[in-house]
């Protein structure tokens, strides 16, 4: 028998193959048929779990590889067509949900607007151009409820005399009330007003003492004859002392925004009670509001038990239409007139006041008044002429819209001829003003909806406006368009 190589056991067992790393697959064809595999082995004997396939072999990625179809490239139209398919429906449902929101929101509330000019100036040269002004001193003069006809001369503070007494017979009657034919209280001459009667350097009303008169007895007194006696008499009974009085005449004064006036005494004989003509009109204004103090200084004389018949030192009352006020003189005011008349144009009596200070003529006192009496008429006369009344709108005049707010209007046109009362150059405006209640949303045509006026206050012209075609509701289509 052959020997064997020398330096090899002849028993040794034959060589095992290496162990593979871990996870690594046994050699193709290294192992004989039948035999069997063995796991690998862990440390002391324990056996590896196998480690997981990649994520790109994992089952589920597997699967979805092999059953999803990969979406088609994008392209601006399927965005396009993407996007609509998620907006419409949010769309539509706003879309309903403003409709329905429109349909049942209230309507908003008609009004009217004015279409025609807002203003009307009466024809003619302006008459305040062409007045009688008085060259000195200060003058104003105004209609009442219709505006001023001008202010002349600089409105400076200066003696006012016994249009002081205006004031003196505002504060009694204010303080004391008289209304109709009523006397009022009785009041007692003092022994102070009977000597006072007898000054020779002042205006007085010849009363004694212990006469009683009732209180417009003592006003007629007090404003006809202009008597200063009477003024301070007045004056003492009504507050105690002329000083507590005249504290009444300041208050009431600033009250009636008379800035630029001071009262130092109840008759004006101070020449320290001093006031512009504008001050002065303000004071008109209010006092001829009074029916009991009108009665009293438009009358030219008057007959007074235990005194006789004593006269009005205002000429101008005879002549027509004057209505008073009351006249002032002396050397230091010169000649002062508050005055008063009347005119009646269509048959509405329009009250024209006015008030001169400072008027200067011949060498006395007297000559200074005559000559504010005079120049007063002049500027009444000018007044009383140039008044006159003139047709704004005529009868069936377009003059302005019903707006129902959500585009649509239907015409207004007057009902009657709008005429008003003024004086050449005069400027006022016209207003539209819905009548109560508002105006409806509906109403055939004629329906009288509000009115149409021009100037304020008491001298305020309106005539009724209607509908000139039937005024319909907004339709569903105005509803929808409606923000």
């Amino acid at each position: 028998m052959p020997a064997k190589p020398a330096g090899k056991p002849a028993d040794a067992p034959a060589a095992e193959p290496a162990a593979k790393p871990a996870g690594q697959p046994a050699d193709e064809g290294g192992a004989s048929d039948g035999a069997t595999v063995r796991e690998p082995e862990g440390p002391q004997g324990t056996r590896r779990m196998p480690l997981p396939l990649p994520p790109d072999k994992q089952p589920l990625k597997l699967l979805a590889e092999l059953t999803n179809t990969p979406p088609p490239p994008e392209t601006p139209l399927r965005t396009v067509l993407r996007r609509f398919k998620i907006w419409t429906p949010l769309v539509v449902l706003l879309a309903v949900v403003f409709v329905v929101v429109q349909a049942v929101r209230p309507l908003p509330s008609p009004h009217l607007t004015l279409t025609a000019s807002p203003t009307f100036t009466f024809s003619g040269t302006p008459l305040t151009r062409t007045m009688p002004w008085p060259s000195e001193g200060q003058s104003v003069a105004e209609v009442e409820g219709l505006g001023s006809l001008g202010v002349h001369g600089k409105q400076t503070p200066v003696p006012i005399a016994s249009l002081t007494k205006v004031m003196t017979a505002y504060v009694i009657l204010h303080d004391h009330p008289l209304s109709g034919s009523q006397g009022g209280p009785t009041i007692t001459v003092d022994a102070q007003a009977a000597k006072e009667a007898g000054s020779d350097d002042q205006s007085t009303a010849p009363v004694k003492e212990g006469q009683r008169f009732d209180e417009r007895r003592m006003l007629q007194l007090l404003l006809i004859p202009s008597g200063n006696n009477i003024a301070r008499l007045l004056a003492r009974w009504d507050a105690g002392t002329q000083e507590a009085f005249v504290a009444k005449m300041t208050a009431t004064a600033k009250r009636l925004g008379m800035a630029q006036t001071t009262y130092t005494g109840a008759s004006g004989i101070e020449e320290t009670t001093v006031s512009t003509s504008v001050d002065q009109l303000k004071l008109a204004r209010e006092v001829m509001k009074n029916d009991v103090f009108r009665s009293v200084v438009a009358l030219p004389n008057v007959d007074i038990p235990g005194v006789g018949r004593i006269y009005n030192n205002n000429n101008d009352l005879v002549k027509v239409g004057v209505v008073g006020i009351k006249t002032g003189s002396s050397t230091p005011a010169g000649g002062a007139l508050m005055w008063a008349a009347h005119k009646t144009v269509d048959g509405k009596q329009q009250l024209v006041l006015g008030v001169v200070l400072q008027q200067r003529g011949g060498t006395t006192v007297d000559d200074s008044l005559q000559t504010a009496l005079t120049r007063s008429q002049a500027l009444i006369e000018s007044v009383q002429g140039g008044l006159g009344s003139a047709t704004v709108v005529k009868k069936g005049t377009v003059v302005g819209t019903v707006d129902d707010g959500l585009g649509g209007s239907t015409p207004i046109v007057t009902t009657k001829d709008l005429t008003a009362i003024g004086w050449a150059g005069m400027k006022q405006e016209l207003t539209l003003t819905a009548a109560d209640g508002g105006v409806p949303h509906h109403a055939a045509a004629g329906t009288e909806v509000g009115t149409l006026s021009l100037g304020t206050g008491a001298a305020r012209t309106t005539v009724p406006v209607a509908l000139g075609s039937d005024l319909s509701e907004p339709g569903f289509g105005a509803k929808l368009t409606h923000f």
